[in-house]
């Protein structure tokens, strides 16, 4: 029978399922649900030590002898700090330590309740991974459960093996061991992508057996990946990017579309990059529970973004990302005449569907509006210098790119802050001869107004400033409506102009408010010679704004 504590079932799981067979415990009562599942998991040995200082150092013994990553299993409180010589030792050593602290509740640390003190960190640099576990009331704190521990394991033994921290808060009751089995917890590793390794055959084999296969590409630097690996990729499964990382595919619309038709859904994703812009395609990947493999040049940082995580393959380059796929490309071809017309279907059904979403994008005519905007400008840019770059800042900015933009898009995607979207691309225009256009919203562009308060910008700078008095995207979010704080306190509505900034800064200044004026603008702002930035202010309303977007989505066809 096995401890009632979900985290500790958890965390024994996929200790067994990491191959780890050595802990060594010490005495405790808040760590003992977790030296009771040691011992009788079955599959571990524990070697027992009162003094945590001379543990932390037999851990270390077990290590050298064995090669493998030993469990060292503490209490809670100052028990944890007698570990410290021992990883500093294992961390210079590169030896795979796996030091496990039991603790109290957040709630009752500092609150003068024994043995109580702040432990997630407290290893500091000496652990490559430090993660405190939740204690699971669901479905999201279960995931995060399993994906916490599956980090910390991973990267004791990635690359140069090293120690980490996995800290387990334990609320009372302590003793509870009521459950039959441990759970069934899918671990997950880093997998090298070279060598021919089993572990990544595995990976070819499990594309080469998918029916429905999904690339997605999340945000990458420009030439990251070339199209030709793209359009390989594309001969065996349904490839989706943004502007943010190869160029547009419209599948925000094809979802939009298709609902909850489940024949859009893949069964097996590799994942390559950064952040989507794509709500429903992430919830599409969450919820289709399709195995997901990460492909990323460096696994120090581990990703679960579908939560359906098999492994994280290390490329440990940028080649040889490009390497692996086009080897998967090449080598990943339908394991049988089932699979290959299943993939023939589920890539036919894509096509078509996004066929239908570029027709639409063409066809609609947005009134005057910031969509409108948008789209006469990407229009202008088709005839731009290739060299020309396009920097969109977030919020409806960058969803409107998604729509509109052929080409790829810098955009400060790592957090999605609105802040420093302008004062980035006012940077990249001062190391840059080329063009350097930024498409902004109003709360953005005054946040970060200081930008322009530089003399080193120069005429190579040009923004499209889309001024709807407001965040203009919380007039697009269902029930928010409702509230009487929306416009004043959410939404942040002001009166302000860029007129003055422009004239304080020596910045050209145009403006427009209506289509004529807009169009006429876009023209003049990419084509004007200057010598010093210049900007177009078009001033819309968000009431106006919102509607053409629900106008542009709400004319797509359903989809089955």
């Amino acid at each position: 029978m096995f401890s009632n504590k979900e985290n500790v079932n958890i965390l024994t799981s996929l200790l067994l399922a990491h191959g780890i067979r050595h802990a060594v415990v010490c005495p405790g009562s808040r760590n003992a649900p977790i030296v009771h599942n040691l011992s009788v998991c079955g599959g571990m040995r524990c070697v027992p030590v009162t003094d945590e200082r001379s543990a932390g150092f037999v851990a270390i013994g077990i290590a050298q002898a064995t090669g493998k990553p030993v469990v060292v299993c503490v209490t809670s409180g100052s028990a944890l700090l007698n570990l410290a010589p021992a990883a500093a030792e294992a961390c210079y050593q590169h030896l795979p330590l796996v030091v496990v602290s039991a603790d109290r509740p957040q709630a009752w640390i500092g609150q003068l309740d024994g043995q109580t003190m702040p432990q997630a960190d407290a290893l500091g640099r000496f652990v490559r991974r430090a993660v405190s576990l939740p204690e699971p009331a669901d479905g999201t704190s279960r995931w995060m459960c399993r994906r916490l521990v599956n980090e910390a394991l991973s990267l004791a033994t990635w690359r140069e093996p090293a120690p980490v921290h996995i800290n387990v808060p334990i609320s009372e009751p302590l003793f509870g061991f009521g459950e039959v089995a441990l759970p069934a917890v899918g671990a997950f590793g880093v997998l090298p992508a070279y060598g021919g390794s089993p572990r990544q055959a595995a990976l070819e084999s499990a594309f080469s057996a998918a029916s429905r296969p999904m690339v997605v590409f999340g945000q990458l630097p420009p030439g990251f990946v070339g199209g030709e690996v793209v359009a390989a990729l594309g001969r065996e499964a349904v490839v989706l990017h943004e502007p943010l990382s190869v160029g547009a595919v419209r599948f925000e619309e094809v979802l939009r579309s298709a609902g909850d038709a489940s024949g859009y859904a893949p069964d097996l994703v590799v994942y390559v990059g950064g952040t989507i812009v794509g709500k429903r395609l992430r919830k599409l990947m969450r919820k289709c529970g399709a195995p997901t493999y990460y492909i990323t040049p460096d696994a120090s940082e581990l990703h679960d973004p579908t939560t359906w995580l098999s492994a994280v393959v290390d490329c440990g380059c940028a080649e040889g990302v490009r390497s692996l796929l086009a080897s998967l490309a090449a080598h990943g071809g339908a394991s049988s005449p089932q699979v290959a017309e299943g993939r023939r279907l589920f890539r036919q059904r894509w096509a078509s569907a996004l066929a239908s979403a570029d027709a639409h994008a063409a066809e609609f005519e947005p009134p005057f509006s910031q969509m409108a905007a948008v789209r006469y400008l990407e229009e202008q840019l088709e005839d731009m210098p290739a060299d020309c770059h396009v920097h969109y800042a977030n919020s409806s900015a960058v969803r409107l790119a998604n729509i509109y933009a052929a080409h790829y898009v810098w955009c400060n995607r790592g957090l999605n802050g609105i802040e420093g979207s302008l004062s980035a691309a006012a940077g990249f225009s001062v190391a840059t001869g080329s063009m350097v256009v930024c498409v902004i919203g109003d709360l953005s562009f005054f946040y970060d107004q200081n930008a322009l308060w530089n003399a080193s910008l120069r005429g190579n700078l040009r923004i499209l400033l889309l001024n709807n008095h407001c965040g203009g995207i919380f007039h697009s979010l269902p029930g928010l409506e409702g509230s009487p704080s929306r416009d004043s306190l959410v939404a942040a509505s002001h009166a302000a102009s860029a007129q003055g900034i422009c004239a304080q800064n020596d910045v050209g200044y145009l403006r427009a408010s209506d289509m004529r004026e807009m169009r006429l603008g876009i023209v003049a702002l990419l084509t004007r010679q200057a010598s010093r930035p210049m900007l177009l202010e078009v001033f819309t309303d968000a009431e106006a704004d919102a509607e053409a977007v629900r106008e542009y989505y709400g004319g797509l066809g359903t989809l089955s």
